[in-house]
């Protein structure tokens, strides 16, 4: 039912109401009540049939005026999203591939830095820096449509290229129905477990890497796991990986935890209670 056709329905209700009951009266029951009543029972019948049908509309119309809203801020959010993100590719990204490139050109001139470890250092910090602002900007750039896509395809690929960067294998153990998440929901978990790919990736120098997902009656929960040097604990409070992941699950109503286990660190998810 359209926005329109609500406002109509609750002009017209009322009115038509009120035809109804005085032709019934005066074709049918004028010989069994009196005027005085039928004069008393028109606002009663009017109040009953608004009750009915008026309040569904009045709700209904709410809804629909609160989902215009919701989509009028998320479309604002949207905007200065890809503004943002624009903004960071045309400045310091931009800046860091010219700062690699400039790098790379001092490094041709100047042979012997390439046996510096400090040299070494800091063109895989830049390089690092360089990765964390494109994935922040393919984090902001979050599509506007709603469509349907093959997110369990697009894990896939994520997985996969990871394996192909740094020669190790995932594990993936994906029990989670592609149905039970929405658009944005598939969103933020695709964005949570690159960030936890990366993390990985970077710091965890480990061998054994598996993602898993497992759904429950109530909800689901996702654990990133690896086998790598574990993290130190001034780092879980200050890494910005994990305060990306842990505001984007708060975002979501999700759980998220972050532990040490027999040996393996887990990035934990979890939706609802299991």
């Amino acid at each position: 039912m359209t926005y329109k056709q609500i406002k109509w329905l609750i002009l017209l209700i009322p009115t038509i109401t009120i035809g109804l009951w005085e032709y019934v009266r005066h074709e049918f029951l004028l010989p069994y009540i009196s005027m005085e009543l039928g004069n008393l029972l028109a606002p009663i019948i009017v109040f009953m049939v608004t009750m009915v049908f008026l309040l569904k509309l009045f709700n209904l119309f709410e809804q629909m005026k609160e989902d215009l809203e919701k989509e009028k801020s998320q479309t604002i959010i949207l905007e200065e999203r890809e503004k943002l993100s624009r903004e960071l590719h045309d400045g310091i990204a931009q800046s860091l591939f010219l700062l690699s490139v400039k790098l790379n050109q001092l490094e041709t001139k100047e042979k012997h830095l390439s046996h510096s470890d400090v040299y070494e250092k800091l063109k895989k910090t830049v390089h690092h820096i360089h990765e964390d602002v494109r994935q922040a900007i393919t984090n902001l750039r979050v599509s506007k449509s709603d469509a349907p896509f093959q997110w369990t395809n697009s894990l896939k690929k994520l997985i996969a290229g990871f394996e192909e960067d740094t020669n190790k294998t995932v594990f993936l153990q994906w029990k989670l129905r592609e149905e039970l998440l929405s658009p944005k929901e598939k969103v933020e978990l695709y964005a949570c477990i690159k960030e936890a790919l990366m993390n990985i990736r970077k710091h965890a120098k480990s061998q054994n890497i598996e993602v898993r997902a497992t759904e429950a009656v109530k909800g689901w929960i996702c654990i990133i796991e690896d086998d790598g040097i574990g993290f130190d604990p001034e780092l879980k409070k200050r890494g910005y990986g994990l305060k990306i992941m842990h505001d984007r699950a708060k975002s979501m109503g999700w759980e998220f935890s972050f532990e040490r286990k027999d040996g393996k660190t887990q990035v934990i998810i979890k939706k609802g209670k299991m």
